[in-house]
């Protein structure tokens, strides 16, 4: 019944937020878009994915929020499960969006969030689009908006920690942002390893000591990479 309940109200709730969304495409297309504009347009998506954590019996537990920066940073994240993505909207105040895969595009309603929030639709299969992907999520750092993204490209899906790819981090070299790791566990727990069945269980966030410009960008981007995969899967295994 919970699986059945969770994607009752995914859907749902998507259809009752069609309205909001119009109104808030209207904020979303202001030329000088402030960090309040970002929180207003992000309380629907972010009470959505705290509904569904609650739905799914996620015991969600987060430790080093305080270290968050203020201002755009680039969130980078190991990638367990599906409900990755909902956990950290849930469970961080800052406003992000997130380097997502184009076939995301045909999810209805869901695409247009993520276009106002701002996200990113990549399509890894093709150098040029990747290219002009990370030159978008350039812009969009430098223009105030935070980015998740999570280099391992696929879920490890409760397993360790896949190696980083280099390629996402480039968003940091370009746009001279502090660099946040983010650490979670516990999130295949809920729906991977139940065979796609939604179980609750426990989640750990842990928000690691960000890495300033400074700290960085002398730093040859696969020494970065690999210093960031360390921190991170230290604290995620």
């Amino acid at each position: 019944m919970r699986t059945i309940y969770f994607y009752v109200y995914f859907f749902g709730f998507l259809v009752y937020s069609l309205l909001p969304l119009q109104k808030l495409k209207r904020l979303a297309q202001k030329q000088d878009r402030s960090e309040e504009d970002n929180v207003l347009i992000h309380q629907i998506p972010k009470q959505w994915a705290g509904k569904l954590n609650g739905i799914a019996g996620a015991d969600v537990s987060v430790s080093g929020a305080d270290k968050m920066p203020k201002g755009a940073v680039l969130l980078v994240a190991n990638h367990e499960g599906n409900f990755d993505i909902p956990i950290l909207l849930g469970s961080l105040s800052k406003p992000f969006g997130f380097i997502s895969k184009k076939e995301v595009k045909k999810i209805p309603i869901v695409a247009k969030w993520m276009r106002i929030m701002p996200c990113v639709f990549m399509d890894r299969s093709n150098r040029r689009l990747a290219i002009a992907a990370i030159h978008e999520g350039t812009a969009l750092l430098k223009n105030g908006h935070s980015i998740l993204v999570f280099p391992e490209g696929t879920r490890s899906k409760g397993g360790k920690p896949g190696d980083f790819k280099s390629g996402s981090l480039r968003l940091a070299k370009n746009s001279n942002v502090p660099i946040v790791p983010v650490s979670i566990r516990g999130t295949s727990k809920l729906m991977e390893e139940n065979g796609g069945w939604i179980k609750p269980d426990l989640v750990q966030v842990q928000v690691l000591d960000p890495i300033m410009p400074h700290e960085y960008e002398k730093q040859d981007l696969k020494d970065l990479t690999a210093d960031l995969q360390n921190r991170i899967r230290q604290v995620s295994i």
